[in-house]
């Protein structure tokens, strides 16, 4: 596929773009940098001019990240951490991060999927019902310990 060439200030404006539209972390800043043909000083010229400006920022983006995958797509804490770890996102800065999910609407989450996949399951025995529901949420990313933890 043939690449367009684009000058210096018009690829850094397309990456100023790519940040303002929603909040990147710097491997995807990196991955989209690929796109265009870039030495590294004129990447990392580029790379230092969105975190001066304030366009990235890893923290930032890690809370926004978080609190869309909590409480918009409804994912667990491991689920959330196994996919900001594949975006090369520090497991200090993720766990530091995690104070945007407050514990209670987390607990109210795990209860709220447990009831109603639990309802779904017909013609089961209550231990199946049980342990097919607890899969399910291990699924979505919750901890064993925490859907345990609820239902003692």
């Amino acid at each position: 596929m043939e690449k367009k060439s684009f000058t210096f200030d018009e690829i850094k404006q397309k990456l100023v773009n790519y940040c303002v539209y929603q909040d990147r972390c710097h491997y995807e800043v990196e991955q989209k940098m690929k796109e265009f043909l870039l030495i590294d000083e004129a990447k990392e010229e580029i790379m230092l001019y969105l975190l001066q400006e304030n366009y990235l920022n890893e923290e930032r983006f890690t809370r926004s990240y978080i609190r869309g995958k909590f409480y918009i797509k409804h994912w667990g804490k491991t689920k959330i951490k196994i996919h900001l770890k594949q975006k090369q996102i520090p497991e200090k800065l993720i766990n530091a991060c995690f104070d945007e999910i407050d514990e209670n609407d987390y607990e109210k989450t795990i209860r709220k999927i447990y009831d109603d996949y639990y309802s779904k399951q017909k013609g089961l025995k209550e231990y199946q019902r049980k342990s097919k529901t607890i899969k399910y949420l291990m699924s979505r990313g919750f901890e064993y310990e925490k859907i345990n933890g609820i239902f003692e």
